[in-house]
């Protein structure tokens, strides 16, 4: 189909008409005119569509399927189908099915599945057997069958030792962990941040101290062994600046940040509202500047669901 879009305004920080209002012309799907009232050609559809905004895809690379296992929550189908009405492109998902993604069976099976789709499905393998910390998964056979990362899927490995050996071995083949920014020993059972908010809510909280205890130790061990590493779904001011200041020390360290954490704050929890329990939890307004700053400054490398 070929497409004359009127008036839409494009995002692009690449481009030359970044911000601007602008028409578009598409050939076969493919983008091949952007100017100021375009005129339309034979065999061209208009769209039109007040407010409309054009940015390259999205990607999303914390994404949580139910394939293989779980297709009750959600599939692979209408996984991608959600995220095409949103804008993606690509997701990247975690391995937290049943079975796990903890070897490149899984990893093929979820390829094979994906195929044909509008959005490019990228798997995340696990790093542990079954996501329990004990044994290393199997990362290289994994890579090797498409996955680009490795995770345990929102569980902190609070074994040293274990995660320094993990380190270790993925460097070896230039693969990627993510790891999650909790001490649990630390956070518990606890559902909401610790604050003076939510003790007047009567809720027991997670202390900051619980995610940034875990980013030092995972930072101290990228750096002991020139490994990269990737924080996923940071929420403190201090994380952002433990990573900020890891940076300037040429550590390779990455990190994310949910698109909730920007918006909203443990304020939104005073009328109880379960939508906002969320991990890692709501934190302080002073947390979410500093997410903001950090993500302007480029402390925080991307947005995540």
């Amino acid at each position: 189909m070929n497409l004359l879009i009127k008036g839409i305004i494009i995002a692009d920080a690449d481009s030359e008409f970044n911000g601007k209002t602008c028409d578009v012309r598409v050939e076969k799907g493919t983008i091949v005119e952007i100017g100021k009232n375009l005129e339309l050609q034979k065999h061209e559809t208009v769209f039109e569509e007040n407010g409309a905004v054009l940015s390259p895809g999205f990607f999303d690379l914390n994404c949580v399927f139910g394939d293989p296992g779980l297709e009750t929550k959600e599939d692979i189908k209408t996984g991608t189908a959600a995220a095409a009405a949103g804008g993606f492109t690509g997701v990247a998902i975690m391995p937290n099915t049943k079975p796990v993604v903890h070897s490149k069976g899984e990893v093929e099976y979820i390829l094979n599945r994906a195929k044909g789709n509008l959005v490019d499905v990228h798997p995340i393998g696990a790093i542990s057997q079954n996501l329990e910390a004990k044994e290393l998964a199997e990362m290289y056979d994994m890579q090797q069958a498409g996955a680009v990362a490795f995770a345990d899927a929102g569980k902190a490995i609070a074994d040293d030792g274990f995660m320094s050996r993990a380190l270790q071995y993925a460097l070896g083949f230039d693969g990627l962990l993510f790891t999650h920014p909790e001490n649990k020993s630390l956070a518990g059972k606890a559902k909401v941040n610790e604050s003076a908010t939510t003790i007047l809510l009567g809720m027991k909280g997670i202390p900051a101290l619980a995610e940034e205890m875990q980013i030092s130790r995972d930072i101290f061990l990228a750096q002991y062994h020139n490994a990269p590493v990737h924080i996923s779904n940071i929420s403190t001011a201090g994380a952002v600046a433990i990573i900020r200041k890891a940076k300037k020390d040429s550590v390779k360290v990455t990190c994310d940040v949910a698109a909730h954490q920007l918006v909203f704050t443990e304020e939104n929890l005073i009328d109880f509202d379960s939508n906002y329990k969320v991990k890692p939890p709501l934190r302080s307004k002073a947390d979410n500047k500093a997410l903001i700053a950090g993500l302007k400054d480029g402390t925080i490398d991307a947005i995540s669901s």
